[in-house]
């Protein structure tokens, strides 16, 4: 299983204008091609940047789906529309299951017009780090999380494998593990410091406090 994290940074004031679009237009439209989509989020420490997930059975299948919807006629009428309310499109990270197992299977989403977001808040952290990192989470870092209260919801970790689609770049040249933890509600969404990670980080690590929209699988 490949998954795509994407970072969008928007146009002051076109974030609820891009959600809007995309759930009303664009949400079923990629499935229908062949990818899933796992989560949209709002940022909510950055109030123009827009968050969302994606996944694909593997990197062939990711390029079929990619090539038939960005190809398609769905996206042909409404990529003006969504180009117009963004500055940047490219921070998107190519991820792969840390452990065995897909950690976000599908899940039902509310239907094209809900308005209402969830309560629950999420928390991503990337962590750029050596190889091997993998192994240290499972034995070091989950136990004392999840002692915390705050168990991972779903790890992952840089996939190498070529971009198969070159004309949506992905960043490249650096190894990252990245982890989401649920909680239900603003208050509540703070996550402790593991011991040992610092020793194995290669760069500032990078986290963000993420709110589902409406239509959001992840909810």
């Amino acid at each position: 299983m490949i998954y795509e994290f994407r970072r969008y940074t928007l146009r002051p004031g076109h974030r609820d204008t891009l959600i809007e679009l995309f759930e009303r237009e664009l949400l079923e439209p990629q499935e229908a091609a062949g990818m899933g989509v796992v989560g949209q989020f709002r940022d909510m420490d950055e109030p123009d940047v827009f968050c969302w997930m994606r996944k694909f059975p593997g990197m062939e299948a990711r390029r079929a789906a990619l090539t038939a919807f960005y190809g398609g006629p769905v996206w042909r009428a409404h990529r003006d529309a969504a180009n117009a309310t963004m500055i940047d499109s490219d921070d998107v990270l190519l991820l792969r299951p840390a452990f065995p197992g897909d950690p976000l299977p599908a899940a039902r989403r509310p239907a094209t017009g809900a308005i209402e977001a969830p309560e629950a808040w999420y928390v991503a952290h990337v962590w750029p780090v050596g190889p091997g990192f993998a192994g240290f989470f499972a034995d070091r870092v989950a136990p004392a999380l999840a002692a915390a209260g705050t168990p991972p919801v779903a790890c992952f970790e840089t996939e190498d494998a070529e971009n198969t689609f070159p004309a949506l770049p992905v960043r490249t040249g650096e190894r990252v593990f990245v982890w989401l933890a649920r909680f239900g509600g603003p208050a509540e969404a703070g996550t402790p410091e593991p011991p040992g990670v610092d020793a194995w980080l290669t760069a500032p690590p990078r986290r963000f406090r993420l709110s589902p929209t409406p239509r959001s699988a992840l909810r």
